[in-house]
């Protein structure tokens, strides 16, 4: 039985917005501000060049944040927040919220990938593109793969943390450390998903899933060149999807989507049947100077129109 986590827009909770999350960040040493439900927010707190706090809410629902300005000063006040500049990257556009506010925006929005989870399967299989859905019929029917799928967090040393450090230092990217993905699984029992498929005995794909109540998001996924030409990545993918919907998952974040730098992996998070759904950009506000920059926040948003997402 899943714990439900309701929020104001009744959408399931973003990992980043998660207490799952904050328990991982205290567990490597970090500090977070984690406030309790019906509203979770998980705040990073960090200190730019050792001496300016600045906070961040990565992924946040601003329903969360109370309307009215004497409760939003409260709500300032009681996190600590009055006085720190703010990052805030909400889940969804909220242009107008946030100039109200006075924030500026500084980023414009990406989009991540999402699976809809509450579909029957049939559905969702109808929903996959073509070529997608050809390369899990051969997976299925030809490839002689053989999947497992554990809900125990992979050890420290797995292959696949040292296969997922390899691409990202060939590759020129970050992503979480290992040890705040090894913290998740630790202090979350039961909340990560790793499937593997394997080609005879040896293992040629697999992907590492966190789960966070009603959703669950793709971590890290590695193919060996045996992998890529058996489809495992597009068998493993379906297999997660089916299993987190029997479990009562409701959507399968894929993460974000780069058709620029990394068109394969978009087309291939979008193949699956996932939904494209825009995110809110990354605005920064400043509390003590109010309203005061309503102004330039019109003046940035027409300006960031002209810009790609």
């Amino acid at each position: 039985m899943l714990d439900s986590i309701p929020s104001a827009t009744h959408r399931p909770c973003p990992l980043q917005q998660h207490p799952n999350f904050g328990a991982a960040l205290r567990a490597c040493g970090q500090d977070p501000l984690v406030l309790p439900p019906p509203d979770p927010v998980v705040i990073l707190r960090r200190r730019l060049g050792g001496r300016l706090p600045v906070a961040m809410l990565a992924r946040s629902d601003l329903a969360a944040l109370p309307s009215e300005d004497g409760a939003l000063r409260d709500w300032l006040r009681r996190t600590g927040l009055e006085r720190a500049p703010i990052l805030l990257s909400p889940d969804s556009p909220c242009a107008e919220r946030l100039a109200d506010l006075g924030a500026v925006p500084v980023m414009t929005p990406a989009s991540v990938a999402e699976i809809d989870l509450t579909l029957p399967e049939e559905h969702r299989r109808a929903r996959l593109h073509q070529k997608w859905r050809n390369r899990l019929t051969q997976a299925e029917t030809r490839s002689r793969l053989r999947v497992s799928l554990s809900t125990r967090a992979p050890a420290r040393g797995h292959w696949l943390f040292t296969a997922d450090r390899a691409l990202q230092k060939r590759r020129g990217y970050r992503n979480w450390p290992e040890a705040l993905t090894l913290a998740y699984g630790q202090e979350n029992p039961k909340q990560t998903v790793l499937l593997t498929a394997y080609s005879g005995r040896d293992p040629v794909a697999a992907m590492l899933f966190l789960r966070h109540s009603r959703a669950v998001t793709y971590h890290i996924g590695h193919s060996t060149p045996a992998g890529r030409k058996l489809s495992a990545h597009t068998l493993l993918l379906w297999q997660a999807a089916c299993w987190c919907a029997a479990q009562g998952h409701q959507r399968l974040d894929l993460g974000l989507i780069d058709t620029q730098n990394a068109a394969g992996l978009a087309r291939f998070k979008l193949g699956s049947g996932a939904d494209a759904r825009k995110l809110g950009g990354t605005w920064l506000w400043w509390p003590p100077l109010g309203r005061t920059l309503r102004g330039l926040s019109a003046l940035d948003r027409r300006s960031m129109k002209s810009l790609p997402h």
